[in-house]
């Protein structure tokens, strides 16, 4: 990575904001939390509200004419040509039971299209950092999703999902129970944490549904720079504006296809 370059530049101060949230994390973790619950009916903590503000409020101090879309405080200036999108907390429910698989989110989109994406878990002390162009790296080292040479085959693939019920239409379940009948095995509840896992070559699919950009956007430039596939479930790719709500992420071309094939 050169770090004169804009993109690098704009990732270090994407890791300072992580080292920002992950303390007020780490101290809430474990914790007796104040919890609601939103109008989608997911839940949200003071964490999820505390780690957002810290990160916007750094944002907003080094970058005014940068917008930001946060999960908890709504947007501000979405029609930027750079925009920070942050999920403070994604898989608040396995913050809320004390389960370390959660993930805070951090993205930048220049004209829609996510170029830099982090990963952070900060418990476990894992940061994946995605560089449009460059490749992922996990602990300051280079990481690679499992290539077609090692798995190909759905048979031999593992798949991984946040939760059954996700999938809220009768095309969605019947798609991903296709898919899951496909493959080796299924693995539920890693949230973020699975996309990281399939960057360093440990799941080979992931597939969700009922995301939202804030969910996506830091994703793409860490699955992608690790060699893997991330679209939608018809294979386009993810801006802004884009819309869809469903992810299908990959180690490699091959099992995209056939994933796609079956979802379709």
């Amino acid at each position: 990575m050169t770090q004169s370059s804009p993109l690098a530049i704009f990732a270090l101060f994407a890791t300072f904001l992580a080292d920002a949230a992950g303390p007020l994390l780490r101290r809430y973790f474990r914790t007796s939390l104040l919890t609601e619950t939103k109008a989608d009916h997911s839940p949200v903590t003071e964490a999820d509200r505390g780690a957002e503000a810290v990160m916007r409020a750094l944002i907003m101090q080094r970058y005014p004419d940068h917008g930001i879309i946060g999960e908890e405080m709504g947007n501000h200036r979405a029609d930027a040509e750079w925009v920070w999108v942050l999920d403070p907390i994604d898989g608040t429910k396995a913050f809320m039971a004390g389960a370390p698989t959660f993930g805070t989110l951090i993205a930048l989109c220049h004209k829609g299209v996510p170029v830099v994406g982090i990963i952070d878990q900060p418990i476990s002390c894992e940061r994946w950092i995605g560089i449009q162009g460059q490749p992922t790296q996990l602990g300051g080292r280079p990481v690679h999703a499992r290539p077609a040479s090692s798995v190909s085959d759905l048979g031999k693939a593992l798949l991984a999902a946040t939760a059954p019920d996700m999938f809220t239409t009768a095309a969605e379940r019947h798609g991903f129970t296709q898919l899951q009948q496909a493959c080796r095995f299924t693995r539920f509840g890693l949230d973020c944490y699975a996309y990281g896992l399939l960057a360093v070559g440990q799941i080979d699919l992931v597939c969700e549904a009922s995301m939202k950009p804030h969910d996506i956007m830091a994703l793409v430039p860490v699955v992608e720079g690790a060699g893997g596939i991330i679209t939608d479930w018809a294979g386009k790719p993810f801006t802004l504006d884009g819309g869809s709500t469903q992810v299908l992420a990959a180690g490699n071309k091959e099992l995209h296809r056939a994933a796609c094939t079956l979802l379709a």
